[in-house]
């Protein structure tokens, strides 16, 4: 496989590394290598690779920031495929149209600059405008679903549609694009006029909230656990005494116990046990069971 990749890279151009570790691409820092990396940049690029490795029978993964992910330790058999290189953010009248791989932080700058609020609720989520709208990712009471209008997205045969909001199944952590193997590509943010000082002002309380409340002097991969209904996870973990607990390198935070922290040299399966930990003794002590918001991926060790 990994050489039918290359090859197919350095035909066409494409920007490609083979046993690329996956440590350098999630925020974990976690992860075996993959068989080829790729970063697009175009649309037509990633259509055209999908349509060759579907041809060859190869496995692939589309990766965004890798911001809420734990790769094996065993790594990723075939292609990973990175957006990072379609990164482009445009407005539109009260719209800014931003391609999957922008970043949320630039995202909520570019519209800052340009007097356009809605968005503040996303500034400091380390994630990327198609992986935060594949989980509708959230805080401080917003989520992208309250601001995308629509979608376009490639569906497994290279199909590229345009989905608006209700279309899209977006609920707690979750969408349609979670539920089949659509790639987004690009999606429109329908924001508000206002004062940039104003959503700037915003955009810094929130990011001085999460510096004070969230370890993010450590890597991580986020909330470790989504929200029970009528719960807090980070409540239930502490009141379990698990605050601070550690399989090897793997911690839960000793500041916030909603994160799981890598303190060291931390592997998948360090984390897998301590989430095994987590739900056993949450589940046993106060009768709720904690589903984790991690993505565990690749080869099985």
């Amino acid at each position: 496989m990994k050489e039918k990749l290359m090859a197919y890279a350095q035909e066409h151009g494409l920007y490609c590394l083979p046993d690329e570790p996956m440590s350098r691409h999630t925020t974990f820092h976690i992860g075996g290598t993959a068989d080829a990396y790729f970063r697009m940049d175009s649309a037509n690029a990633l259509s055209e690779l999908l349509a060759f490795v579907r041809q060859e029978k190869i496995p692939y993964f589309v990766l965004g920031k890798g911001s809420n992910l734990c790769v094996s330790d065993a790594g990723i058999r075939g292609a990973v495929i990175s957006l990072h290189g379609m990164d482009a953010l445009t407005q539109n009248g009260h719209e800014i149209v931003a391609e999957a791989g922008a970043t949320l932080a630039n995202l909520c700058c570019f519209a800052k600059e340009r007097g356009l609020g809605g968005l503040s609720f996303a500034y400091g989520i380390p994630g990327s405008v198609g992986g935060a709208l594949r989980m509708n990712a959230g805080a401080y009471g917003g989520c992208m679903k309250d601001v995308v209008s629509w979608a376009d997205c490639m569906d497994e045969n290279g199909r590229v549609m345009r989905l608006e909001r209700k279309q899209m199944a977006l609920d707690y952590r979750t969408s349609v694009f979670a539920l089949k193997r659509w790639i987004i590509l690009r999606a429109g943010f329908a924001l508000t006029p206002e004062d940039p000082s104003v959503i700037g002002a915003l955009m810094n309380d929130y990011m001085t909230r999460r510096k004070e409340k969230q370890p993010l002097n450590y890597p991580s991969a986020g909330s470790a656990f989504k929200r029970p209904q009528g719960y807090y996870a980070g409540q239930l973990i502490e009141q379990n005494g698990l605050k601070g607990c550690r399989v090897g390198d793997a911690q839960i935070s000793e500041k916030h116990a909603g994160f799981i922290v890598n303190v060291g040299h931390a592997t998948s399966r360090d984390v897998q046990a301590l989430v095994a930990r987590v739900v056993k003794t949450v589940e046993n002590g106060s009768g709720v069971t904690l589903q984790p918001e991690i993505l565990f991926v690749g080869e099985k060790a």
